[in-house]
């Protein structure tokens, strides 16, 4: 039922890590921020004179040796994000995706139950399929219905074939797919 292109590949787990790496840096604010000494406030003035007061000398306040003082080598906003090629990233995902079904941990439903907004429904649906521990619910088209009777459950997460990361499906216990996001796998990142 899974198409071999992209679910039975030979996974090539250096290329995995190298994208969840890329992934999680890209998650990474970078809004880290502190003040060097000729942004601190003061240290207009030198605080005593140089010499004859048995202190040691001093121009400013604001020296990174004073507890007040500017931070030396502190951190600096910044962008984490790291570059990926398109044709390894591709690698990546198909690999992860392969791991994992030959770990027999994903599943194809012919669709979610989302009649009605039911987490009690999903979680009769997840025992069903023999679902325990964390999951991803990967659907083409998903509904406000199903977002809403899932997000209350702590280890279930919805997402589509064309936001799926690489850390998503390394992260998450089981992926469970419908037949149409399946399909837009193959669309996606099937051989053409």
């Amino acid at each position: 039922m899974l198409p071999a292109d992209v679910f039975g590949i030979e996974p090539h787990m250096d290329l995995v890590h190298q994208a969840v790496v890329r992934d999680e840096a890209g998650l990474r604010l970078g809004t880290a921020s502190t003040k060097t000494r000729s942004e601190v406030r003061g240290g207009g003035r030198k605080p005593w004179r140089q010499k004859h007061t048995g202190r040691a000398r001093h121009g400013s306040r604001r020296s990174p040796i004073w507890r007040t003082g500017g931070v030396t080598f502190g951190p600096r906003p910044r962008d984490y994000h790291l570059a990926m090629p398109r044709k390894m990233w591709r690698k990546a995902m198909l690999s992860a995706l392969s791991a994992k079904a030959q770990s027999g941990r994903v599943v194809v439903t012919s669709g979610f139950p989302n009649e009605s907004i039911s987490t009690k429904e999903q979680v009769s649906f997840l025992d069903s399929i023999g679902v325990s521990t964390s999951a991803l619910y990967v659907t083409e088209t998903p509904t406000p219905e199903l977002l809403l009777s899932i997000r209350n459950l702590p280890d279930v997460a919805l997402s589509t074939p064309s936001t799926l990361s690489v850390r998503d499906v390394v992260v998450y216990e089981h992926l469970i797919f419908d037949t149409d996001a399946v399909a837009a796998c193959e669309n996606l990142w099937g051989q053409s």
